[in-house]
């Protein structure tokens, strides 16, 4: 975390903090068709009911705010979380360990439905899903993003360590290279992911850590576009001390992303630098 974002993640933190639960629970608005999916670990428990209170504070209400943890979890819900359960949030619980969870289970319970994840250890700004919404609206077919980056090659095809991955200056931008980042939020519509991306035993051998680049190539299997929305919120704020344990700091500090995406490429043949 910045030290410029710690008054901000203060406030807001305090503010969503004061609104009564028993409001946020139902809300005040029509819902849009859309479920908000996320997971999270245990060192992130503590603080996650501000993740979710942002949720259930947004500028239009989503149909279903979906949780899933681990089954080791189900006795260790802290009651603030707890007090938010009502018609829109809801905890379900899963036997995978990885951060692919907050997708592959809602895509199997909630097949017909617009899903958007996000990230368990920020704070999202009040227009972030009315925003990613009117997108979707405009361009129904593919997944979108407030955060993205681009698969670099070198001039000789090889792939770029992944601090290297950003869009840069293209001769020729190349539109499957787009890869989106969840922490932002990413919309998917029904059916914009290849079947095969529920196979656990496929994605925890190729992409155990990376579930961002698992999701990228289920979209290119399935001939799906990604695209970074063109009008975005504010960034979601950090949440003080929940960032201490991330796997930020291996995938990036190690290059790991860059390993993962050589392995699912190479096992489904994907070549965006042809």
């Amino acid at each position: 975390m910045k030290l410029k974002e710690i008054p901000s993640s203060i406030y807001h933190s305090l503010r969503l903090s004061s609104l009564p639960a028993t409001k946020l629970k139902v809300g005040d608005s029509k819902p849009i068709p859309v479920i908000v999916s996320l997971t999270s670990i245990p060192s992130r428990l503590k603080t996650l009911h501000l993740v979710i209170r942002s949720l259930l504070d947004q500028e239009v209400m989503p149909q279903k705010i979906v949780l899933w943890l681990h089954n080791d979890l189900k006795e260790s819900i802290p009651g603030k979380l707890r007090q938010l359960v009502g018609p829109i949030f809801e905890i379900r619980y899963s036997e995978l360990k990885c951060s692919h969870r907050k997708l592959v289970h809602s895509l199997m319970a909630f097949p017909t439905d617009i899903i958007v994840t996000c990230d368990d250890d920020l704070l999202y700004r009040k227009d972030w899903l009315k925003l990613l919404f009117q997108a979707h609206l405009n361009n129904s077919s593919a997944v979108l993003a407030n955060q993205t980056r681009y698969i670099r090659y070198d001039d000789n095809g090889e792939l770029l360590p992944y601090t290297q991955w950003s869009k840069g200056e293209h001769t020729v931008f190349n539109q499957k290279a787009v890869i989106p980042i969840g922490a932002g939020g990413v919309l998917y519509p029904p059916k914009s992911l290849d079947n095969k991306t529920t196979n656990s035993q496929l994605f925890l051998k190729l992409t155990p850590k990376a579930d961002d680049l698992w999701f990228k190539a289920m979209t290119l299997l399935n001939e799906t576009d990604s695209f970074l929305v063109d009008k975005r919120p504010k960034s979601p704020i950090p949440i003080i001390g929940s960032q201490k344990q991330s796997l930020k700091k291996t995938n990036i500090g190690e290059d790991k992303n860059r390993v993962q995406w050589l392995a699912v490429s190479k096992y489904f043949e994907i070549d965006i630098n042809a």
